[in-house]
């Protein structure tokens, strides 16, 4: 039997989180925000990425870190893991265009069901592999070692791309950037706060862009919130922009209705 971690709050459980697979008996579903080009921020989206969310009976939206606070102690982030990646890659089958990062914790890695899940999918569809990114989070050390090897190998083989999340701010030393090669760096937003005009940010910034490129990985200031900070930017050579400034996390699914224009068309 699932026990479930006493630290998930009082509103797990009106949904039924008593028992089974916790993602079995809440009401998710993901939240989307595009990932846009910095060379033309007004244009069609890089990618989005596949965020997580609780639908509470009432219509609340809550984030991960409001349904469980406590996460990294609970022992139910594989199985939001899996759900969402579920969620992202049901969706991505539905819609062949679609290009979706999604979020997987380093300690998920260790899930014989998520990589199931993503196998089995994997073999439904061969496009998916090309059109998938995983954006690993920096909430725990990465996996070292011959096995880490080899899955990324056939995450390769499979054509899926990997992102790093939060670069900067978490606990991913900088040595993984050569084992890895992530084709995606996602630099954390921290750096990204006025950073038209505040030196350090502007260092940092500088620092951090530098090192991901000279690995060859595309490079994502995360919280973009303001014109001139995506100005400096793209400027000093971000290849994508994300935050407020051009999209909330929305469950609406801009590409659904783009689809229904072709079909009417």
């Amino acid at each position: 039997m699932h026990i479930v971690p006493q630290s998930v709050p009082v509103d797990f459980f009106p949904l039924g989180l008593d028992g089974g697979d916790p993602c079995d008996r809440a009401q998710f579903e993901l939240a989307y925000q595009p990932v846009m080009c910095a060379a033309d921020p007004n244009g069609r989206p890089a990618f989005h990425e596949a965020l997580l969310r609780q639908v509470l009976p009432d219509g609340r939206i809550l984030t991960p870190p409001q349904f469980c606070p406590d996460l990294a102690q609970s022992g139910i982030g594989p199985d939001l893991d899996r759900r969402a990646l579920t969620l992202g890659l049901t969706e991505m089958i539905a819609e062949p265009g679609l290009r979706l990062s999604i979020n997987v914790d380093p300690r998920t890695l260790e899930d014989t069901a998520w990589h199931a899940t993503l196998e089995k999918a994997l073999v439904a569809d061969a496009t998916l592999g090309e059109r998938l990114i995983l954006e690993i989070t920096e909430r725990a050390p990465l996996p070292e070692g011959c096995a880490a090897g080899l899955m990324r190998a056939k995450w390769r083989e499979a054509g899926i791309s990997l992102a790093l999340d939060d670069f900067g701010a978490g606990q991913t030393a900088v040595r993984h950037l050569p084992i890895w090669r992530f084709d995606i760096v996602k630099i954390d937003g921290g750096f990204t706060r006025d950073v038209h005009r505040n030196p350090d940010n502007q260092a940092m910034m500088g620092a951090l862009m530098d090192l991901a490129h000279h690995f060859e990985a595309m490079t994502v200031a995360e919280h973009v919130e303001n014109a001139a900070d995506a100005a400096w930017l793209t400027a000093r050579g971000a290849g994508g922009l994300q935050g407020h400034l051009f999209a909330n996390a929305s469950l609406h699914k801009p590409w659904r209705a783009a689809t229904a224009r072709r079909h009417i068309a």
